[in-house]
């Protein structure tokens, strides 16, 4: 499935791939177990499936989105959720898909889901998608780089970012965690 993105977008699917190390590396710094560890894996390599329904264009666009393009981009989690509701897992992996830009305060998409209404995986790949993302080049700007990432996720830890997962990111990058680059 993770293909498929990549075959369409392929800054998606190698941001697929990065998010998804880094969240397995916080997951285990929290002590989940395997099999939680497994769902998050299945997630975090396809969190992002639901651009499909996104036209390329604005995926790749070289500057700011309009309102209606941004719309389109914050449907992302529902189409995934929908795209994996279909397919049976051992664990609740589209659900974590379809919660993945939710935060703790409710500012998040699609639903406005708020602190333990987020599912845990849910909130460890939030974390990771933003490290992730800032700390690598996109078709729109240049990479703002690890500094900038987790000052982000620092200065949003217990309103928009679980603080836990934060703490638990922090302490995997200091302990020298170095995500790969692109392919």
């Amino acid at each position: 499935m993770g293909a498929i993105v990549g075959l369409r977008d392929p800054y998606t699917a190698a941001h697929e791939r990065r998010v998804t190390v880094l969240a397995a590396a916080i997951a285990v710094e929290l002590g989940l177990d395997e099999e939680a560890r497994e769902g998050l894996a299945f997630a975090g390599e396809v969190h992002d499936i639901g651009k499909i329904a996104v036209p390329a264009e604005i995926l790749s666009k070289p500057g700011a989105l309009n309102v209606e393009e941004f719309a389109l981009i914050k449907r992302h989690p529902e189409v995934g959720l929908e795209l994996l509701g279909a397919i049976h897992f051992r664990q609740p992996v589209a659900e974590i898909v379809g919660q993945h830009h939710e935060r703790m305060d409710g500012s998040g998409y699609p639903e406005g889901l708020k602190g333990d209404e987020i599912m845990l995986e849910a909130r460890i790949i939030a974390v990771a998608d933003v490290v992730e993302a800032m700390a690598s080049h996109r078709p729109y700007r240049q990479t703002l780089g690890i500094d900038a990432a987790l000052a982000e996720v620092r200065g949003g830890a217990g309103t928009r970012y679980d603080a836990e997962v934060v703490a638990a990111c922090e302490r995997v990058i200091a302990a020298g965690f170095v995500l790969d680059p692109p392919d």
